[in-house]
């Protein structure tokens, strides 16, 4: 039916520090949701090749250690290219199965030199064609010490099937204007990555989706202790004070009323599907339209810069 999506959350884990394997689990997930009929595939924030949660285990503050040099470059080392194609064979998978993803990922990003990561959102339409990459505005607390902060470049919404779909990353849902600049796009389903837990998850998965009267899925990863590589620096050090559980999932869907579709789901590994209805949409902004006829663009009014950042500019 054109006024319903069905949409695939896949609530994995990754092979931490290898982006080949993870990408891998990714491609697998794909096919998965692809043979289901699942139209949208959604991943976790950072889920190539996964989260920084050594950072707060090794003394990441500690200046100019050698524990954190080796860590932060084998992180850069497995982190995504776009440039070099490295995305390409999830691209071919997103048109063989004609289906949208958001993936989230480590970008090593070309334009800004190579050396510097940025914890990026990728959105690959049903064509396998990469339509936006919008790298994190503001890395949080100690990611501040391996990525760097984003532009407003990837601030976009893309039309699929009735539905105009937008997303962010982890913390930046609770950035109001970030958010106020995808509902002025037309946004009505928007996509939380995150890198795990209900804790992230069960509060404001609800509110964005009563505050935009949008559908409303957040998406987490998995990690647990065990899953640390045995051939990872300093895996020793990271092992000393690790919880057993770092990401227990949380993955959960609102509707326009900010009502639970599904509630977060926990310490479950794989494709969590639903099917949702546009209609819901229609209903709900009736009575609430924060950008349409509840607002007061006269009064206040968002000014969004959406030019890709670079240092250097260069006129040949």
């Amino acid at each position: 039916m054109e006024n319903t999506l069905k949409i695939a959350m896949a609530q994995i884990s990754p092979v931490l520090l290898n982006k080949i394997e993870t990408l891998k689990k990714v491609e697998h997930s794909i096919t998965e949701a692809g043979k289901k009929g699942c139209e949208l595939i959604v991943f976790g924030e950072a889920l190539v090749p996964g989260y920084p949660f050594w950072v707060a285990l090794t003394g990441g503050a500690e200046w100019n250690t050698q524990v954190n040099k080796e860590l932060h470059a084998e992180y850069v080392r497995n982190s995504i290219q776009i440039e070099a194609g490295e995305l390409d064979a999830v691209c071919e998978l997103a048109k063989q199965h004609k289906i949208a993803v958001y993936l989230g990922i480590m970008e090593r990003a070309k334009n800004r030199g190579g050396h510097s990561i940025y914890a990026s959102l990728v959105y690959i339409d049903a064509t396998g064609e990469i339509k936006s990459v919008h790298r994190k505005l503001q890395p949080t607390y100690d990611e501040r010490l391996t990525w760097s902060p984003g532009d407003g470049n990837g601030l976009q919404v893309h039309s699929l099937k009735q539905f105009t779909v937008g997303g962010l990353n982890c913390w930046e849902n609770w950035m109001p204007l970030p958010r106020t600049a995808l509902y002025g796009l037309g946004e009505n389903l928007h996509i939380a990555v995150w890198p795990g837990s209900d804790h992230n998850t069960k509060d404001i998965t609800r509110f964005i989706a009563r505050e935009s009267r949008s559908f409303v899925v957040s998406v987490s990863s998995l990690m647990t202790k065990d899953l640390f590589p045995k051939e990872m620096p300093h895996l020793d050090k990271i092992l000393e004070n690790c919880p057993d559980v770092l990401a227990n999932g949380g993955s959960c869907i609102a509707g326009p009323d900010g009502e639970w579709i599904v509630e977060p789901v926990l310490h479950k590994d794989g494709l969590i599907i639903q099917e949702i209805d546009f209609n819901r949409v229609f209903e709900e902004r009736q009575n609430f339209d924060s950008v349409g006829h509840y607002s007061r663009p006269d009064v206040t009014k968002l000014a969004v810069n959406r030019e890709r950042q670079s240092t250097v500019e260069y006129k040949d």
